[in-house]
């Protein structure tokens, strides 16, 4: 099985295809708990302090473990052969790491969904 994901702000759409291309499945993941913001930086970043907004940062990310790791498990259990491999959209380079930078256009735009993205490859990574 393969296994393509486009991330959205809170969501992803994950494809599931057999070796013949044919798709199994798609369905819709979510990435963050209920209540919780998706958006972290692009919303409330701008109107927190950095350490503040470094705070609600690490609460979103706990959140975002918990439902991406759920939502894979339930993918994979749902499937008739194990995932072989993850297509997801890069993460760039040369995005910064600083959390007062990420807050500051043009980062602050895309600092919530690179974050999943980035997140839904570590996950994958860790199950093989």
């Amino acid at each position: 099985m393969r296994l393509g994901v486009a991330d959205h702000l809170g969501w992803a759409v994950a494809v599931t295809a057999a070796a013949g291309h044919s798709v199994v499945g798609r369905r819709r993941i979510e990435v963050v708990e209920p209540g919780v913001s998706a958006a972290p930086l692009h919303y409330e970043g701008g109107r927190l302090d950095v350490a503040a907004t470094a705070a609600l940062v690490a609460a979103v990310l706990a959140s975002a473990v918990r439902a991406c790791a759920a939502a894979l498990e339930d993918l994979a259990n749902a499937l008739p052969a194990p995932v072989l491999s993850i297509s997801l959209r890069s993460r760039p380079p040369d995005f910064p790491e600083d959390i007062a930078v990420r807050r500051r256009a043009p980062y602050e735009a895309r600092a919530d969904t690179i974050m999943y993205r980035h997140l839904l490859a570590e996950l994958a990574h860790a199950r093989g």
